[in-house]
């Protein structure tokens, strides 16, 4: 999937009262692509990766996938859209407290109707770890564990994207590290492109590409 956003803008209020928070951020994905961005608290990155991934619309610019203006979709069809194509990992795991970790992970599947994989089920529960945990409801997970489970969750209708805001934010050091060699190996094995927002300057530089996000202007960051 490619995906082109082109002077994504972004205001909130108006007058006096006015805030930028993106501005005239442009963008292109290929596929596999893994890209990071990384700029302090408040300087864009969720507001941008919101609007990449369509959870929420711009004030000015275009973003399309594979040459479809998402932004020209009806709120039932980018939904839908978003459940079918886009994978979302957030730094809150947002697991449903009565569902089992098994359940959490198929929601996105039943929500379309559809039966899982259980071959692809069984597969990522063993490459997370979480293999003998399904059956567990989130409180009786650790932190880490929780994250994987929400990884899961992310990838079990096998999208083209996948966009993860701060994944290891809520972390300890050693479940971060794991987390995201984890999401690394999972990348490269569903071919996935993925989408980092991090203020880690560490887990940006696993990228293949990277930008910064500063006051709501996007650039790359050249290697080298």
């Amino acid at each position: 999937m490619i995906i082109q956003a082109n002077q994504l803008c972004k205001t909130y209020g108006s007058g006096d009262g006015r805030v930028i928070a993106l501005h005239k951020a442009s963008l292109h994905l290929a596929a596999g692509d893994f890209i990071s961005i990384m700029g302090p608290s408040g300087s864009g990155k969720s507001t941008l990766l919101h609007l990449l991934s369509g959870l929420d619309r711009p004030t000015s610019g275009t973003l399309t996938y594979d040459g479809r203006d998402i932004y020209a979709c009806s709120d039932r069809m980018l939904s839908e859209f978003r459940r079918q194509r886009i994978g979302f990992i957030f730094q809150q795991f947002n697991l449903l407290p009565v569902l089992t970790a098994r359940e959490n992970i198929i929601m996105p599947l039943l929500l379309d109707k559809k039966q899982p994989d259980e071959t692809w089920l069984k597969q990522l529960a063993g490459i997370l770890g979480i293999g003998d945990r399904l059956s567990h409801l989130p409180h009786e997970l650790s932190g880490g564990q929780q994250q994987r489970v929400a990884i899961a969750r992310a990838l079990i209708a096998k999208p083209d994207v996948i966009f993860a805001d701060e994944p290891t934010g809520n972390l300890d050091s050693k479940s971060g590290c794991e987390v995201m060699v984890l999401l690394k190996e999972l990348w490269q094995k569903t071919g996935s492109t993925l989408v980092i927002i991090t203020h880690d300057q560490q887990i940006a530089e696993t990228a293949q590409r990277r930008f910064s996000i500063i006051d709501g202007v996007l650039s790359e960051v050249m290697n080298g």
